[in-house]
Formats: C-alpha cells, sequence, structure tokens
C-alpha cells in the first residue's frame, strides 16, 4: 500500500478483521449474520414486550427497553461493515465512513456504560430505601437519567472524533481491527498523539470510571441491605432481582478494560476478540440473560407471544 503522507491525502482505510484467510471469510459472514438476525430479533421482542405489558411500565424496565434500543444501532454500527467485508476482497471503509463509525461506536457504547449505571441506581434504591422508592424514582428521575445517559456520550465522542481528526497518517492505512476504533487507529499516527492519549486517560477515564464506580457503590450497598434480610426467601428474590443486571455488568465491563486499561503499544490482535465480547456478544446476549432470569420479563414475552398468536 502507498506510503500516505498528510491527513487529507488518507481517502481510505483498510479493515484487517478477524481473520485474513480467504476460507474464514464465508463461514465468519454466516455466524455473524445469525448472530446478528439474533441481536435485533431478541431486543425487538424485549422492546415489544415492555411497551405491550402495563406491569413492565416501571423504571427498571424503561431503562432496558432504552438499553435493548441503543443495543441495536450499537451492533449495527458494527456488524453491516462487517458482514460487507467478509464477503469483499477490498475491505476498505472511507476517512469520512470510518470516523463517522468510530463516532457512533464510542458514543453508543458509553450509552450502554451510563445506562448501565442507571439501572444499577434503580435497583440500589429498589432494596435499599424501599418505601421512597416511587418518590425517589419519579417519572422525572427516569426521564433526565435517560436523557443524561443518552445525550453526554455524544459530546465525548465528538471531542474524540475531533482530536483524531487532526492526526497526520502517513505510516499506513491498514487498520488491524474489524472496526474504526480508537487506539488502532492512534497507532497508525505519525503526529505527536500525546493531547488524544492525555485526554484518553482524563476526560476518557472519568467518563468511564464513574459509571463504573456508581455501579460498584450500589452493588456493595445492595449486598449489604441483602445480607441483613432474615429470611432465604428474601435473600434469593433480591439476588434473583439484580442478578441478570450484574451479569451484563462483568460483561460489559470486564472486557472493556482488558482492552482499554494496558499501554497502545500492547494493542495487539487478542484485543479484537475481548473488543467482540463488549460489542456484538453482549449485545446478543443481554434480551436473554434478561428474559430468562427475571419472571416479569418472561410473563411479558409469553403475553406478547400469545397476543401474535391470537
Amino acid at each position: 500500500m502507498e506510503r500516505l503522507n498528510q491527513t487529507s491525502s488518507v481517502s481510505e482505510f483498510i479493515l484487517l478483521g478477524l481473520s485474513s484467510r480467504p476460507e474464514d471469510q464465508k463461514p465468519l459472514f454466516i455466524l455473524f449474520l445469525i448472530m446478528y438476525l439474533i441481536t435485533i430479533t431478541g431486543n425487538v421482542l424485549i422492546i415489544l414486550a415492555i411497551r405491550s405489558d402495563p406491569q413492565l411500565h416501571t423504571p427498571m424496565y424503561v431503562f432496558l427497553s432504552v438499553l435493548s434500543f441503543i443495543d441495536i444501532w450499537y451492533t449495527t454500527t458494527i456488524v453491516p461493515r462487517m458482514l460487507v467485508n467478509f464477503l469483499s476482497e477490498k475491505k476498505t471503509i472511507s476517512y469520512a465512513g470510518c470516523l463517522t463509525q468510530m463516532y457512533f461506536f464510542c458514543a453508543l457504547g458509553n450509552t450502554d456504560n451510563c445506562l448501565l449505571a442507571a439501572m444499577a441506581y434503580d435497583r440500589y434504591v429498589a432494596i435499599c430505601d424501599p418505601f421512597h422508592y416511587i418518590t425517589i424514582m419519579s417519572r422525572h428521575t427516569c426521564v433526565l437519567l435517560v436523557a443524561i445517559s443518552c445525550s453526554l456520550p455524544h459530546f465525548h465522542s465528538l471531542l474524540h472524533v475531533l482530536l483524531l481528526n487532526q492526526l497526520t497518517f502517513c505510516n499506513s492505512n491498514v487498520v488491524h481491527h474489524f472496526l474504526c476504533d480508537i487506539n488502532p487507529l492512534l497507532k497508525l499516527s505519525c503526529s505527536s498523539i500525546f493531547v488524544n492519549d492525555l485526554t484518553i486517560k482524563t476526560e476518557g477515564l472519568v467518563f468511564w470510571v464513574t459509571p463504573f464506580l456508581c455501579i460498584v457503590f450500589s452493588y456493595v450497598r445492595i449486598l449489604i441491605a441483602v445480607l441483613r434480610i432474615p429470611s432465604a426467601a428474601g435473600k434469593r428474590k433480591a439476588f434473583s432481582t439484580c442478578g441478570s443486571h450484574f451479569t451484563v455488568v462483568i460483561l460489559f465491563y470486564g472486557s472493556i478494560f482488558y482492552v482499554y486499561l494496558q499501554p497502545l503499544s500492547s494493542y495487539i490482535v487478542r484485543d479484537r476478540v475481548a473488543t467482540l465480547v463488549y460489542t456484538v456478544l453482549s449485545s446478543m446476549l443481554n434480551p436473554f440473560i434478561y428474559s430468562l432470569r427475571n419472571k416479569d420479563m418472561k410473563k411479558g414475552l409469553g403475553k406478547l407471544m400469545g397476543r401474535r398468536k391470537s
């Protein structure tokens, strides 16, 4: 590939994807097409079940329906481009297209991050302060939390995209990833990435760690409250209420911290697999985790299926 001397000359990037072997492309296409269809179907069913069942019109399920909606667009930002590249010999994406994908990838991923924190806070209030739950988690509070979760990440994402757009790319335009993520793109820059790196380690870290600390604080308080419940049945009910959300949190944050809490120089192929976990895999598994471990969601989905049959 021709050496590129300045940012303005970069018209496209090459996404190497998960594998460069030709024999892997069709099996990977089939696998990710199935995963994408399952993701869309599962999350749409969650949204329809919550909308159609009045018993699910509570803050927790409002947050869950918004999370499912965001997950649909999150995977749509990533997977269709992967599917095209699996069947294409020229695995390219335009410079503008790459920055656009990175913008929505970061914005929607951070929206998931904030929504998980809002859901943890909701569970904390429900278990630790149940008598004031209706007052604290009012309609106004829910709308405010959803609005903050869906708006702030876009400013965060825009900041990183604008900073990346100031860089010069002159070594290569080959991205060792299946999407336009910030770390692989920074590795291609031949200009100073000091400002970008500093922003990631300050603003970026605060933006990611603050919701995570809120989740940790909420679950520590929940655990203390649950251990004080005298009856075993009460403890089981409390754990079952939080278990599905806690599972999603571990899956989501475990893979994210693995990818991003390491030096840029050590970014390797193995990180692509970890990226798949918090992007494609978590979005696909969320509907199963929340429905299989939640009696209310099972009833809601049952009613929805019953209406469709009738």
